[in-house]
């Protein structure tokens, strides 16, 4: 079990039924309507409500951004790797260790359709309760799986016939260009800032893109960069 924090993400945690919740920990809900709203779902639900001052909910979360509200719940769980989670369009994050930066970049990807996300399990964050919480809780919908390093994933779907878009500052090709080809069922990579996609992947990639930009800064958040991506991708007719 673990704690996991924030009114929006306790909210979709409830609403998608994705993990068992032992119980819940609330600061005056009265004079809170989205709080009032968690309560009552609680109560629905048979889940026991613990009245909590904040020094109790910044202990349990380790947080002083609860919002008013922690529930201790059962552990993400991942998908396998296998027919369950493949799509026509799915997301790799290589290299992307911070946590608010991976919950930022899958609350994109839930907006944007990109049911299906690829974790490496070297080099990338974990579902921990803060990226829960970034992530406003899109986790809770999305399909995520975190059995592989990056490149097997790619071997893999290389293999299945999917063909690998990496995003990177250095693309030869730019995002603008590639979305008006038919590309059929894809792959999107994206790296960290500090360390991006590896050099393996973008050897065999099909398409390396980049951005048009029209400014004197040179490169973008890693979450930024990816919701653009995706935005763009998201646009793409994916032919079977």
């Amino acid at each position: 079990m673990e704690y996991l924090y924030g009114i929006n993400p306790v909210m979709e945690v409830l609403n998608s039924g994705s993990r068992k919740v032992a119980r819940a920990y609330l600061f005056d809900s009265k004079k809170n309507s989205r709080l009032s709203q968690i309560e009552q779902k609680l109560q629905k639900n048979n889940i026991p409500i613990i009245q909590s001052d904040k020094g109790k909910l910044i202990n349990l979360c380790n947080s002083r951004n609860h919002q008013g509200v922690v529930i201790e719940a059962s552990n993400y769980k991942y998908c396998l790797f296998g027919d369950e989670i493949l799509s026509e369009k799915m997301l790799l994050l290589d290299n992307i260790e911070d946590p608010q930066n991976l919950g930022a970049i899958l609350r994109s990807a839930e907006i944007f359709g990109f049911k299906s996300v690829l974790l490496s399990h070297k080099g990338t964050a974990d579902i921990y309760p803060s990226v829960v919480k970034a992530s406003a809780g899109a986790t809770e919908h999305l399909k995520i799986c975190n059995a592989f390093n990056a490149n097997s994933y790619v071997k893999k779907l290389k293999d299945y016939g999917y063909k690998i878009i990496v995003l990177d500052e250095n693309g030869k090709d730019f995002v603008s260009d590639v979305v008006k080809t038919d590309i059929g069922k894809f792959l999107l990579v994206v790296g960290g800032e500090d360390k991006s996609v590896g050099q393996f992947i973008v050897n065999i990639a099909d398409y390396v893109v980049k951005f048009k930009q029209y400014g004197k800064i040179n490169s973008l958040n890693a979450s930024v960069a990816a919701g653009i991506g995706m935005y763009a991708m998201s646009h793409l007719e994916v032919k079977s």
